[in-house]
């Protein structure tokens, strides 16, 4: 729906569709538009083609400064997101310093950086960081290591300010996306009262995770996906609205323990760990994946564990295990 009614504003930003759509004798201007629905206008349109309606009016020329969602990929494969700006390394610092230093910062929706960059790049990731923390960006994806090759962090790795978040007139941050830092959670971070999705993705965790989870009272969705930092993913406290939980390849984890009476969704990739589910989640699908282990006889003991170390997954109305077993080898 979006790209169709996207298609057709293409075609009316030029001026020959505007005359094609309304006569020739019309003399209706995309200016004359109320200026709510000018903003739906640029909302649906790819941040490129947004900017480029600066030619069209004075008034253009500042309202799509008001963009909604500034998206910038640097990376060198062969994805393509039509909310991005696709841009060579060498020059996306200065682009994306030049983008956010037009734009107002007013309803800003979501800021996203997707970009290896080196580590003298620190500053720069500051700046943006304040500019979408100031503008109040409901989500925020910084991705610093496009290929996700699931080896972990990268040395060096970016500290992301985790109390950047904290504003004084209160929380506003909806979704927060991490990929390639390292973060220093703890208990007196408050920023995250309405934070509904939180994406670790090869990052390393310093400091109290269960801590900084206290305060993610409205928290749907968690992934931690080839983490390092933490050995026991203990959370004593009740994460009531969770629903997703995903825990894939994390590095040392030796524990799984969680209260979750909401959560519909779970899956686990890798070792054979304990791994406790507390309040009687009603759950709709699990998928475990174990990996192989140093000794072969350990894989058939996974099964066994999946279906008698895990209680609350008896009730999963799907259950997906996935282990490699041998048959000579007793269950």
């Amino acid at each position: 729906m979006e790209e169709y009614a996207a298609g057709k504003l293409r075609r009316l930003v030029h001026p020959r569709g505007v005359s094609d759509a309304l006569g020739p004798s019309s003399s209706f201007h995309l200016e004359d538009l109320p200026e709510e629905i000018q903003l739906v206008v640029l909302s649906l349109l790819p941040l490129k083609e947004a900017a480029r309606t600066s030619i069209i009016s004075r008034n253009w020329r500042m309202l799509w400064t008001h963009f909604p969602n500034l998206c910038f990929d640097g990376a060198n494969d062969q994805s393509t997101n039509d909310d991005s700006i696709k841009i060579e390394s060498a020059v996306f610092i200065e682009t994306v310093n030049s983008i956010i230093q037009q734009h107002g910062g007013i309803g800003l929706n979501k800021f996203s950086i997707r970009c290896s960059l080196r580590d003298n790049s620190s500053d720069h990731i500051d700046r943006w960081i304040r500019f979408a923390t100031a503008s109040k960006a409901k989500i925020i994806d910084m991705n610093l290591w496009p290929k996700r090759n699931n080896v972990g962090p990268t040395r060096n790795v970016y500290r992301f300010p985790l109390e950047a978040l904290d504003a004084q007139d209160g929380p506003f941050i909806r979704s927060l996306f991490l990929t390639n830092v390292s973060i220093e959670p703890h208990l007196v971070i408050c920023g995250f009262m309405r934070l509904k999705k939180l994406h670790l993705h090869c990052v390393h965790i310093i400091g109290d995770l269960p801590g900084l989870l206290l305060n993610c009272s409205s928290l749907e969705d968690l992934e931690l996906i080839t983490c390092s930092g933490v050995t026991d993913l203990n959370i004593p406290h009740q994460l009531d609205k969770l629903n997703h939980l995903l825990i894939r390849s994390n590095i040392c984890v030796q524990m799984v323990e969680f209260h979750v009476p909401d959560l519909s969704h779970f899956e686990y990739q890798g070792d054979v760990i304990p791994i406790v589910l507390h309040g009687r989640p009603t759950l709709e699908e699990v998928t475990l994946k174990f990996h192989k282990a140093l000794f072969d006889r350990d894989n058939n003991r996974a099964l066994s564990h999946a279906i008698t170390g895990i209680p609350s997954i008896s009730t999963a109305k799907v259950l997906n295990v996935h282990t490699q077993m041998m048959e000579d080898r007793p269950v």
